[in-house]
Order: C-alpha cells, then sequence, then structure tokens
C-alpha cells in the first residue's frame, strides 16, 4: 500500500505560527527547542511540510498543548472567532 498523499485532499493545517508569536517565540527559537532548522520551522507554518509524529509531538510539547490543538485535517477558526465570535453575533452595530 502506498502511503498517504499529502496536499489537498488530505492537508494538515496547524497554529505553529499563531502559537509562536503569542509566545513572542522566533523561529530560530522554536527551532533550537524542537532540533529542527528554522526554515523548517517556516516550511511547517505555510503548510509546505508536514511533521513527523515524534516531530509534532515535540512541538506540542513546547506550547504545552495537545497535538488537536495544533495541529487539524480541517482548517482553524481564527482564534478570535472562536473567543469572541458568539458573543459578536447578537449584537447590532448601528
Amino acid at each position: 500500500m502506498s502511503p498517504v498523499r499529502r496536499g489537498e485532499n488530505l492537508p494538515i493545517h496547524n497554529r505553529i505560527g499563531v502559537l509562536r508569536a503569542e509566545r513572542r517565540m522566533t523561529r530560530a527559537q522554536l527551532a533550537a527547542l524542537i532540533d529542527v532548522n528554522p526554515q523548517t520551522v517556516g516550511a511547517l507554518e505555510r503548510g509546505d511540510h508536514y511533521p513527523s509524529l515524534d516531530l509534532a509531538f515535540r512541538i506540542c510539547d513546547v506550547f504545552g498543548l495537545p497535538v488537536e490543538a495544533v495541529f487539524s485535517r480541517t482548517a482553524f477558526t481564527p482564534l478570535s472567532a472562536e473567543l469572541y465570535g458568539r458573543r459578536a453575533e447578537g449584537h447590532d452595530h448601528d
């Protein structure tokens, strides 16, 4: 059996960039913590590279989050929409 094809049919979305930014962490700092080069962090953030299971766990350990909070098969909604979307829906803006 051939390996799973990556791309449009089975993408892996992530929040690495958002999580890194909210912690004011550079790509180089994250790269050092997970033992990869900064270019790999950039490729992961853009979705150009998918992490191995080991690398995914290392990334999650740095952020102190479970895998499903960092990686998903479906696109993440913006955190602002998750936090404020429900409250804003019922308000009319005149």
